[in-house]
């Protein structure tokens, strides 16, 4: 008989309370997702009072703050560029994940994506019935100049990220905190002579094994794992293995690493059952969030990939599969 899911439904959500926080609990959404606001006006973010009020505005309205994403950039850009000063930034993403375990924060997803976050080149394409959707062409970038950073090797990259697991994971373990590293998206390297490092899934896997621990995990980002061009149930299954799938975007895209489109949730080049399936089979038991959907007729497009129609689509989409594959072996 097939393992159970135990997934946790979790939603990336605005500090604030918003209708989205609302429409969440009405769809058996439990979990908060949230990223630490950073810059002018705003306390560290790796300030204690500051995390414990913001968990509790979700505790107040029913949800518990459970992932923190991404990482604050001010924090993680010297780090992973390793800038002079990068043990000053390690030691607060270090206080980051000590009142993380302090107020039972579960899981950070932090990024490898030095210089430049995720790309897209455009947020205004097209998809089924209207819908905009966003997308990536490599060949728009062809000639674009190097950024500030001039170019950052791959070997630069590791040694940067080794660096930092070394004196990150011990405290990971110890506030029983997870961390949860994002692949790099889009998945090809360089863009603008920056190398992009996590880019198959035996990269992810290399990241598990440089610091073995049960707290140095993945984010699996299915769209962009798909947009790698293997197959997803396959990471799924490398990478589940050990255990350390730790948080999922659960998305999808048509295309590879150089050109693709996103897309419904339901309409991509990957077998979103068997991925479902594939997570009951590895016994994953962690957060799972949906992730950068259509935006719909009526909306106004100014959140790509965040608008509100498409992630209630969404999330219904994925109750229905966790749902199908927990009756599988019932007749």
């Amino acid at each position: 008989m097939a393992v159970p899911l135990s997934i946790k439904l979790a939603d990336a959500l605005p500090a604030e309370r918003s209708q989205m926080w609302d429409l969440c609990r009405q769809l058996g959404v439990d979990h908060a997702v949230a990223s630490v606001p950073e810059g002018p006006g705003h306390p560290p973010p790796w300030d204690f009072d500051h995390l414990f009020r913001l968990r509790q505005r979700f505790a107040d309205a029913g949800l518990k703050l459970s992932v923190i994403e991404s990482a604050p950039a001010a924090i993680q850009e010297p780090i992973k560029l390793g800038a002079p000063d990068r043990d000053i930034h390690i030691d607060h993403f270090c206080q980051l994940i000590e009142n993380m375990g302090r107020l039972g924060i579960a899981v950070i997803c932090h990024n490898w994506m030095a210089g430049l976050s995720w790309q897209r080149t455009s947020m205004h394409l097209t998809g089924r019935g209207g819908a905009l959707v966003t997308g990536y062409d490599h060949s728009l970038l062809a000639h674009a100049p190097l950024t500030r950073w001039g170019e950052v090797t791959a070997d630069e990259l590791w040694e940067n990220m080794h660096y930092f697991l070394r004196r990150v994971v011990p405290v990971a373990e110890r506030v029983g905190v997870k961390l949860a590293v994002h692949p790099d998206d889009p998945p090809i390297s360089p863009i603008r002579g920056i190398a992009r490092i996590l880019t198959s899934p035996e990269a992810m896997k290399r990241v598990i094994d440089l610091v073995p621990s049960a707290a140095n995990g993945v984010t699996l980002c299915q769209g962009t794992v798909s947009s790698m061009g293997v197959d997803v149930p396959a990471a799924i299954r490398l990478l589940g293995a050990a255990k350390r799938i730790f948080f999922v975007h659960f998305r999808d895209v048509l295309g590879g690493p150089a050109r693709f489109v996103e897309t419904f949730q339901d309409e991509g080049q990957t077998d979103m059952a068997a991925a479902m399936r594939t997570y009951a089979d590895v016994g994953f038991d962690g957060y799972l969030r949906v992730d950068h959907v259509p935006t719909m007729a009526g909306e106004s497009n100014e959140k790509p990939g965040y608008e509100t129609l498409g992630r209630l689509f969404a999330i219904g989409y994925v109750r229905g599969l966790i749902d199908a594959t927990n009756n599988r072996d019932k007749e």
